[in-house]
């Protein structure tokens, strides 16, 4: 019978910055949990694209948002917006990019294993 397990946020394994970003990530058993503050004036093709090297973002991102809102275009120009509450799944091709003067705080249930990584 598999354990339970957890790990808090707070005291995570490992901690990635990136400009105007700072990603929290845990391990937890075979998934990799981060949460993501993405300060006002974020956008992922400004603060990320120079480390990963990649003209979008190549991460599935399984998030949910928890405070602030975050933009997001898909490669083929379909457009949509996160905010406090909103769950959902960004797949592979797409820019993000903070709206408004408060920071965006999200836990990113698959995107966090490869987030701001080459």
């Amino acid at each position: 019978m598999a354990k339970p397990q957890f790990k808090n946020m707070n005291n995570p394994d490992e901690v990635r910055t990136l400009p105007k970003t700072r990603g929290e990530v845990v391990k937890v058993g075979e998934h990799t949990i981060m949460r993501g503050t993405f300060e006002p004036g974020w956008r992922w093709s400004e603060c990320v694209k120079p480390a990963v090297g990649t003209p979008s973002c190549q991460v599935n991102h399984v998030m949910y948002i928890v405070s602030g809102r975050m933009g997001v275009k898909m490669d083929d120009g379909t457009e949509m917006e996160l905010g406090p509450g909103d769950a959902g799944v960004i797949p592979p091709g797409h820019d993000a990019w903070i709206i408004g003067n408060e920071p965006c705080i999200g836990i990113d249930f698959t995107g966090g294993v490869t987030y701001g990584k080459k």
